[in-house]
């Protein structure tokens, strides 16, 4: 069957830091496979303003809206674009298509509150994911850094890549073994449905996938009282998204299933470390829970304490 590109439209915030090449490495890479099925790639550098501070320091910036319109301002910030922000974008460019990304690059400098930006691009440009890197060092296990985090909680409409401190730098497949956590519910579907498609694209590649589906201790005498059995619904829900992987034509092989008992996120990050996994992708509730601001707690807790791998909140919109 034609797979269609699970990630047509990137977003792609960059700001030269090492985090940030981790980032420029993973797109690069995942993009070769995707070829001609990614519509584009936009590098957003962000200007926050603290480049003006060495040249506009005696500025009463209580007038800063005239400030901003001034031909200094103007003139500084050419200046600065040209000598420090274009280099770096160029280089950008350069790494992704050293890669063998063949979809077009656009190149985009903006000012303002660095999450605000990214989510404004995003929106308005219909981007249809966003890619960034966990901050900190690899010892800092769930330091997701404030700008990362604002754009995961606000970005409800693209899905998000977070790329972990587990990156393939050389020309293989940047995710060769894949973690889907199930629960059954429309949003988890959708995760497990951009994984099969993402999996069916990357062909070959692909070492494994693993669907797991942890049924909450807590609840299991909940269900039994409703007439439910927990692990017959457990196994009809990983038989449902194992045919959805199957659907994109990935090997049976590939896909193993897992039903396990305890506490969801606890579990989740137990496979995650012993099966070595390099993806981890979820769905994310809607627009309508909790005002948009909280993910589910489980999403929030593996974000949190899942720092080696990758993990993608497959967006409901």
């Amino acid at each position: 069957m034609q797979l269609q590109c699970p990630i047509p439209k990137i977003l792609l915030p960059v700001d030269g830091s090492e985090d940030s090449k981790r980032a420029v490495r993973f797109i690069g890479c995942l993009g070769t496979f995707l070829g001609k099925g990614l519509s584009g790639i936009t590098v957003l550098r962000v200007l926050t303003g603290g480049y003006l501070s060495r040249h506009m320091a005696n500025i009463d910036f209580r007038a800063a809206d005239i400030v901003r319109e001034s031909a200094v301002f103007k003139r500084v910030r050419d200046e600065h674009v040209e000598k420090n922000i274009m280099p770096l974008l160029d280089e950008t460019e350069k790494a992704l298509r050293d890669a063998g990304v063949i979809a077009p690059i656009e190149k985009l400098v903006t000012d303002g509150d660095a999450a605000n930006e990214i989510i404004r691009v995003a929106n308005e440009g219909n981007f249809s994911t966003i890619v960034m890197a966990r901050r900190g060092h690899a010892e800092i296990r769930g330091f997701l850094g404030s700008v990362t985090n604002k754009v995961m909680h606000a970005a409800t409409r693209q899905t998000i890549y977070i790329v972990g401190h587990q990156v393939y730098k050389d020309q293989a497949c940047p995710i060769p073994r894949i973690l889907v956590p199930v629960d059954g519910s429309p949003y988890s579907m959708k995760g497990v449905e951009h994984a099969a498609c993402l999996a069916g694209n990357l062909g070959d590649s692909v070492g494994g996938m693993t669907i797991l589906r942890v049924i909450n201790m807590a609840l299991y005498m909940e269900r039994l009282k409703k007439g439910i059995d927990p692990e017959g619904e457990a196994q009809s829900i990983l038989d449902e998204a194992k045919g959805a992987f199957l659907r994109t034509g990935v090997s049976e092989s590939l896909i193993t299933t897992k039903a396990k008992m305890g506490n969801p996120p606890e579990e989740i990050m137990k496979e995650a470390e012993a099966g070595d996994y390099c993806l981890i992708v979820m769905g994310r509730k809607g627009r309508g829970a909790l005002k948009d601001m909280l993910l589910g707690g489980v999403s929030s807790t593996v974000l949190q304490r899942c720092a080696k791998p990758s993990i993608v909140l497959v967006s409901s919109e």
